[in-house]
């Protein structure tokens, strides 16, 4: 079972994801991220100053103007590779 990190104000996907059989870790700090195939983030908070510190070595999704179902998409492709 694929392990997948969410942004917390990211309740649609959430529910999406563990609809789909996903293991849905919430994302509140940082260290949630470890162990993650996957994370899940809404853009808001994108690197303003060109700093990136890789917290997981799993791939990020930014879900802005995405729809629930379309960040479900992402992430199972981005999971079969």
């Amino acid at each position: 079972m694929s392990r997948v990190g969410v942004e917390e104000s990211l309740q649609n996907v959430v529910q999406a994801l563990r609809e789909k059989g996903h293991d849905v870790v919430e994302l509140k700090q940082e260290s949630d991220a470890n162990n993650c195939d996957c994370c899940v983030v809404t853009g808001l908070d994108s690197n303003v100053m060109g700093i990136q510190d890789a917290v997981t070595k799993g791939s990020v999704i930014e879900a802005s103007g995405l729809s629930a179902d379309e960040v479900c998409q992402q992430v199972e492709s981005r999971l079969q590779h």
